[in-house]
């Protein structure tokens, strides 16, 4: 049976290759059912019964509805995921050329199964800084790329050249992960001409007649003409950029009986999308918002894969900063004496994570609160612990519980080839985490107010 859900979801994974054009796909999401955009460097003016959202570093954005009844001091109810996964990033000098071939300098970026890279018909995708002139004057644009052809590979070897292989096919990051994008002699017949006639060498690095510096020295010219002819802009007006490798492969629903999802990213990209549609779907009505006297947030982080260390990423500032901006909007008391007597929250999902060690932040609390929502609408949920003998992985959760005060349950739905290029999840886990979601916003108030901890 066709779940409009599961295929919402995977409209979502093909607009979103990188964690920029999945903020930007939110975004677009949020503003047609009227979030209104607010920017971290003015002054916020809220209004209780109205949505908005901001972005940071556009990798990370939080989008909050407010309920009609809030005041300051009542309860934010939070659902977290992540907008970043495991990929092949191009490095801020690409340029290698080796055995006749032009290859693009690449770093792995978070713990991916970087075997599952090679023979994979590759594509760019990101954002690049764009130089530009208006009304006589010069300025810079933010510019996000995506060009979706099959322009590089990684290639293995044959088995006659490497008879070992199937034996253990160990991944030298450094020299193994060397995406080829032409051949030499190729690239140089297809050089495009110099003013002056001549071919261009692309190996200079010296000053322009307008004093700005060439970057073909850093960069293959075939590259830079590629994604300025996807810009709509010349190759010397690119002046950075931040861009990854990605698989050109779509995501699709699948299995016999169309019960999979095969797609990338779907950590946590996944988990993004559910807590997205909830939040939208749970505010969409003029109703939505008339009995509420909380917030209902989701806040999708870049940098989870790396350790949330960073600007935009969970241990950064972003949540409290958030929490505390619109906590004053309705108060002129601190948002300190605000936090030592109400403690925001977050939940939502399919699978309660446990780990006595907090590398999950799940506790008998969050866990009651979780199940009890889930057993009023019939929907499955699980539980996981990792065994005695192996590592525990962690989750933006115990971050924001240490960093906010946030009580917190670590959730997410199950799937296979985790960190792969190409993972897969049920359809019917999709559905159910949207639900739970949704479910979360409508009536996690009135649950939490029937329920005393600390007396």
């Amino acid at each position: 049976m066709e779940n409009p859900v599961a295929i919402d979801l995977v409209e979502f994974l093909n607009a979103s290759p990188t964690a920029f054009h999945a903020v930007d796909e939110a975004k677009k999401r949020l503003k047609s059912v009227g979030y209104e955009q607010v920017s971290e460097r003015d002054d916020w003016k809220l209004e209780a019964g109205k949505k908005y959202f901001f972005t940071r570093n556009h990798s990370t954005i939080v989008a909050f509805a407010i309920g009609k009844k809030y005041i300051a001091g009542n309860g934010f109810y939070i659902i977290g995921a992540h907008t970043d996964s495991p990929c092949v990033k191009l490095k801020p000098v690409t340029k290698v050329s080796k055995g006749g071939y032009l290859e693009v300098g690449v770093q792995p970026y978070g713990g991916g199964l970087w075997h599952t890279w090679f023979d994979r018909d590759l594509a760019i995708a990101g954002r690049v800084i764009v130089r530009e002139q208006k009304d006589g004057s010069e300025s810079y644009a933010h510019r996000l790329v995506r060009i979706e052809e099959p322009i590089m590979r990684i290639p293995t070897l044959a088995i006659h050249l490497d008879r070992e292989v199937n034996d253990g096919f160990k991944v030298n990051k450094q020299s193994h992960l060397a995406p080829v994008l032409a051949t030499s002699v190729k690239a140089e017949l297809n050089k495009p001409a110099a003013d002056n006639g001549s071919v261009e060498s692309g190996s200079s690095d010296v000053k322009k007649p307008d004093g700005k510096t060439n970057t073909n020295q850093k960069h293959h010219p075939l590259l830079l003409q590629l994604i300025a002819t996807q810009l709509g802009c010349e190759p010397d007006e690119i002046c950075d950029f931040e861009l990854q490798a990605c698989d050109t492969q779509k995501s699709v629903i699948a299995g016999a009986l169309e019960e999979f999802i095969f797609s990338g990213r779907l950590d946590n990209l996944c988990m993004s999308f559910c807590s997205l549609k909830a939040l939208i779907d749970s505010t969409s009505s003029e109703s939505s918002l008339r009995d509420e006297s909380g917030i209902r947030m989701v806040a999708l982080f870049d940098h989870e894969e790396v350790g949330s260390d960073s600007a935009q990423g969970a241990g950064s500032p972003a949540m409290l900063d958030a929490l505390s901006r619109i906590t004053s909007s309705f108060s002129s008391d601190t948002k300190d004496k605000h936090e030592e007597n109400h403690q925001p929250k977050m939940h939502g999902g399919l699978v309660i994570k446990h780990n006595a060690n907090q590398r999950y932040a799940t506790n008998a609390v969050t866990s009651f609160l979780f199940r009890e929502i889930a057993a009023k609408h019939k929907l499955p949920v699980q539980d996981f612990v990792v065994r005695n003998d192996m590592g525990c992985g962690s989750t933006i959760g115990p971050i924001l519980a240490s960093g906010v005060g946030i009580r917190t349950v670590d959730v997410g739905a199950p799937q296979l080839s985790m960190h792969s290029i190409r993972e897969m999840c049920a359809v019917d886990d999709v559905k159910h985490s949207y639900e739970h979601f949704k479910a979360f916003f409508q009536e996690f108030s009135h649950l939490d107010a029937k329920l005393t901890v600390d007396i």
